[in-house]
């Protein structure tokens, strides 16, 4: 079966979102990333930028307050908790996204919630600390902490939240088809072995899941 969805996980400051905003361009495939934010906040009522920090980060206390004041109460969200509520939301938000067509999703654990298709291919992105901390800190400039502790803050976050809900440990190559080291493999080449993965241009590089013993 060909590859109609990539999931694109990535440690902050990689490149992950670069690699799979130029995957998506050169397939032609729909691409999700701050599209997913949007679809939940329409959904739940949730502030836009507080799901796109605690729908891939650790959960808080502070989500509840926070969800009450749109939704009015615990009830009203089936009797779950708000952090709870917004994970079903998007998991749900995602399914949908992927029967519309061909497409690249970025991060938000799709790669354990589609990790039953078989059309999908499952990428996870990773560099050394140095390459991390000089990108995020041309991309997004300097701040009061040093970019190590950042990178270390982030990947902490994204790194519990994704056991909370998945039992499995975000990062471990055995959840994904292929890890890519885009400090030593480079964005582009990174993004050219994905696309050719995709297109079936590269199969001897995947083993076959179901062939190993």
């Amino acid at each position: 079966m060909s590859t109609r969805i990539i999931t694109i996980s990535r440690q902050f400051g990689s490149g992950g979102r670069t690699i799979a905003k130029e995957v998506a361009k050169r397939l032609g495939y729909a691409y999700y990333d701050k599209e997913i934010i949007e679809k939940v906040a329409e959904k739940t009522g949730f502030d836009p930028k507080y799901i796109e920090e605690n729908g891939e980060y650790a959960p808080g206390k502070s989500i509840f307050s926070l969800a009450s004041s749109f939704i009015g109460s615990s009830r009203v969200m089936g009797g779950m908790s708000a952090y709870d509520y917004l994970w079903v939301t998007q998991r749900n938000t995602i399914l949908d996204i992927v029967e519309q067509g061909p497409c690249v999703i970025v991060g938000r654990c799709a790669d354990y919630i589609l990790r039953d298709r078989k059309d999908a291919l499952h990428v996870f992105i990773h560099a050394s600390m140095e390459a991390r901390a000089i990108r995020i800190v041309n991309r997004y400039g300097e701040s009061d902490k040093k970019p190590e502790e950042r990178l270390k803050e982030k990947d902490s976050k994204r790194s519990v939240n994704y056991k909370h809900f998945t039992g499995r440990v975000w990062g471990d190559c055995r959840n994904y088809d292929i890890t890519l080291n885009s400090d030593t493999v480079g964005i582009e080449r990174s993004v050219q072995i994905i696309v050719d993965l995709a297109k079936g241009e590269s199969k001897s590089v995947l083993v076959d899941k179901e062939n190993l013993r």
